[in-house]
Parts: structure tokens; sequence; C-alpha cells
């Protein structure tokens, strides 16, 4: 029995979480080829991300993958934070802009 009440404790505890929040997708967009690929999204949440990705060098045992992306969302805060990135051979290199309304 002391299994059972401890399980619907757990049960009631995680279901008293925060609230969730239903979030649309409002745009997606992906391309992908053999050289590279682009894609992003929007949500209602005020979420975005959009990144695109080419292969240097594709023909040599030196090809390596570039991106360049950025992405953003709103903090519990009601804060935007943005993170702008490039990634590839030199590693991930990211710069961000923190808190802005």
């Amino acid at each position: 029995m002391l299994k059972y009440v401890t399980i619907l404790c757990v049960l009631a505890a995680l279901s008293a979480g925060a609230p969730q929040q239903d979030v649309q997708i409002l745009r997606f967009d992906s391309d992908v080829q053999p050289d590279g690929y682009s894609f992003a999204y929007e949500t209602s949440d005020g979420t975005s991300r959009q990144e695109e990705g080419k292969l240097d060098n594709p023909q040599s045992e030196n090809a390596a993958l570039t991106v360049n992306g950025q992405y953003s969302y709103v903090a519990p805060d009601g804060k935007k934070y943005s993170v702008i990135f490039t990634a590839g051979p030199n590693g991930f290199q990211p710069k961000t802009s923190l808190g802005q309304k």
C-alpha cells in the first residue's frame, strides 16, 4: 500500500509542475543538398533558429562542414536571448546577445 501512495504522490508532484504552453510552428523551411543544407523555423513562443551548413573541399581528404547560424528564444524572465554562431574546423564560436527586451 505504501508503494502505491508513494507512486501517487510522485505523479501528483509531476503534474503540478510548471504549466505547459501550446506552441505552434509558424514557419519551417528546409533544403538539403549533397554539398550542404539550410533550415529555418519560428514558433509562436518567440523561438527561432536558422542554420546553413556547407561542405568545404568536398573532393579532398580535408573535407569539412562549416555551419553558420543563429537562434533566439524568450526566457521566463521575458527577455530575448540570441546566439549567432559559426562551427567548423576551428570549433564552435558563439556570439551572444543576452537579455534584451
